[in-house]
């Protein structure tokens, strides 16, 4: 099963096709482990590739001692956050720039101490902002020429794809839907890997000049190599400069792996900042739960992914709008579901909760009965639309309406969707107006 709660890509992708029909946000699937700038140049120099000099700094203090030993008087400083667009973000305290040319150590560490600590808002985080627990400082390099360059799989032809671009330096959408001729595309045989030729190829087509194909050649083939030997599902250099003293350096890379991969790739996998992640993901993945928080007020709690999109999709031709997507896998256990619970009820904006579950692996009267207690814990004033269909579901149905609690039992997926969805707007209203509501299924 994949493990949706820790896909980074895949969550942002998901929430923002959200207002579209929402089964199609599965075909563009991403599951990744994302690492900072400055663990990137990091793993690629222990493949021989070429980055700039740098080191990372945690204080201002630090900064400065980081700045004295890469020496000279013309550095870049760069908050490490997993966001694009940190050049142009800006801070929760009023400073700008997640990236900034610095010219003394001394500089280097009051700039620092401006972003440490501090969330940086650029045009991918939202308001909230991520916060920046460290910076990145390196040695300033002059490109003559910059580049793009990726590695990728693709899943249309099942295997490596390059793709390059001589516009480095700038957003690679925005070349492409500029300039699509400026974009190449080589695929790669997984069986017989970036050969001579190919990267010759590239690296001509690139316009690197002749003194530095060699070199060229043997960073394409080394970044390949990391894709394959890390388990990476994305490679991305950008820019890939060639300096003005003939040197091929990445200077900026960003790294993603297999999450599925974390067994074999420990030694990358302990690089992971939940920081950088939404606080209410991390807790599902520690659970062994599949879930991504969105912008809705109905939450959902069912097994199976597939089940889980259509529950989330029959919410939304109802007219309402799904608070998240959680899975909570085969084992529907009064455990699994008290944890469910936890996370769907720590969001204030849930007005109803719809739980969609089939009991095959485990009978539905064990999770009616598992339903029941955690509503009692709890003392839960949310109503709960409750579908359990499989094994023992007309003993599921008798446990939950003789119970007394807000847990209405509901066969019919179309009807218990209406349901949740008037149930919502309902608390919704009554909350906006501060009365209480007492609900039946009359109304």
């Amino acid at each position: 099963m994949y493990k949706l709660a820790r896909s980074r890509q895949f969550a942002s992708a998901f929430k923002q096709t959200v207002n579209a029909p929402i089964r199609q946000a599965t075909l563009q699937q991403r599951r990744n482990l994302s690492i900072h700038e400055y663990r990137s140049a990091q793993l690629l120099d222990q493949y021989g590739i070429g980055v700039p000099k740098g080191a990372v700094a945690h204080s201002g203090k630090e900064a400065e001692e980081v700045a004295k030993s890469i020496g000279g008087d013309d550095m870049v400083i760069k908050a490490q956050v997993l966001a694009g667009g940190r050049g142009k973000g800006h801070f929760d305290n009023g400073f700008k720039g997640g990236v900034r040319i610095v010219y003394s150590p001394r500089e280097a560490g009051i700039l620092a101490d401006q972003m440490i600590g501090h969330k940086l808002i650029t045009k991918q985080t939202g308001e909230r902002g991520r916060i920046c627990n460290s910076v990145y400082i390196v040695e300033r390099k002059f490109a003559r020429r910059e580049f793009y360059l990726a590695i990728l799989m693709d899943r249309a032809s099942q295997s490596p794809v390059i793709v390059a671009s001589s516009q480095g330096g700038m957003d690679i959408e925005t070349v492409a839907k500029e300039q699509p001729d400026a974009i190449i595309t080589t695929k790669v045989d997984i069986h017989t890997g970036v050969t001579d030729d190919m990267a010759r190829k590239i690296s001509e087509e690139l316009g690197f000049s002749p003194q530095c194909i060699d070199q060229a050649m043997d960073t394409i083939k080394k970044l390949y190599k990391v894709f394959m030997e890390k388990d990476a599902t994305q490679i991305e250099i950008n820019p890939l400069s060639e300096t003005s003293d003939h040197k091929v350096l990445c200077m900026d890379a960003k790294l993603n792996f297999d999450d599925n991969a974390d067994f074999r790739q420990q030694d990358v996998f302990k690089w992971r900042d939940t920081s950088q992640e939404d606080a209410d993901e991390v807790k599902a993945a520690e659970s062994g739960l599949n879930f991504i928080k969105l912008d809705g007020d109905i939450g959902c709690l069912v097994n199976g992914a597939g089940l889980a999109m259509a529950t989330m999709d029959i919410i939304k031709l109802n007219g309402g709008q799904p608070a998240n997507f959680l899975d909570v896998g085969g084992g529907a256990t009064p455990e699994a579901i008290q944890k469910a619970f936890d996370l769907i009820t720590s969001d204030p904006k849930v007005t109803a909760i719809f739980v969609n579950i089939f009991g095959g692996i485990v009978r539905c009267d064990a999770i009616a009965k598992g339903l029941i207690q955690v509503v009692q814990t709890m003392g839960l004033r949310t109503p709960v639309i409750a579908r359990l269909q499989g094994t023992n579901m007309e003993k599921a149905h008798e446990l939950l309406n003789e119970s007394g609690l807000k847990i209405f039992s509901i066969d019919d997926l179309q009807s218990a969707a209406e349901k949740s969805v008037q149930f919502s707007k309902v608390v919704k209203m009554a909350r906006d107006i501060d009365v209480g509501v007492e609900f039946s299924l009359g109304i």
